[in-house]
């Protein structure tokens, strides 16, 4: 599949994802990329920011690819029985542990837990060993439940911009290989 034939849906995380995150990065440069905005990045409520997701893929006018970061993992996750239209494919960054008590904020264990039923599209996910919002082991334990392909990022931190990855251009390639193999 090629970018211009999907419509590519940048899910981000909690707080957003800033100027300098791989993600706004990717939705610049991917003509048919769009982010799903949420009416609260700071305090985020489920059910909400789920809806939004649901929309988006429902409004969608080509196959689409959610490429979620962090909490946007679970949104996706969450939104899945809510399609209606075709997801090509997932690209998962650094899905957090949001069923760990010492996460924080507290609220963001309301995206909890995830959903552990196989995946009904194809799926990879790029994880660090030192992530601070979830390990490589909870990382490894759900993507096998999903049956999604996980992808051993090293010692990457939480994969935004505060850990160096605000180009980063290795994703970028991943992606590219990720996407090239989906069929529109």
């Amino acid at each position: 599949m090629k970018a211009s034939e999907a419509d590519i849906l940048i899910i981000p995380g909690y707080t957003n994802s800033g100027p300098d995150h791989w993600q706004t990065r990717w939705e610049s440069k991917l003509a048919t990329a769009r982010r799903v905005e949420q009416a609260e990045w700071s305090k985020p409520v489920r059910e909400d920011w789920v809806s939004r997701v649901a929309e988006e893929v429902n409004a969608a006018t080509k196959p689409v690819v959610l490429v979620a970061h962090s909490l946007g993992v679970p949104t996706a996750i969450h939104a899945i029985p809510h399609f209606r239209k075709k997801v090509a494919g997932a690209f998962f960054v650094a899905p957090p542990d949001v069923a760990n008590p010492d996460i924080r904020p507290k609220h963001l264990m309301t995206f909890g837990p995830y959903p552990r039923d196989p995946l009904p599209f194809p799926s990879m996910t790029i994880a660090s060993r030192n992530d601070p919002f979830g390990t490589y082991d909870h990382a490894d334990d759900i993507t096998n439940a999903w049956g999604s392909l996980l992808i051993d990022a090293g010692e990457a931190g939480h994969i935004n911009a505060d850990s160096g990855h605000g180009p980063w251009p290795e994703g970028t390639m991943v992606f590219a290989r990720f996407l090239g193999g989906l069929k529109p």
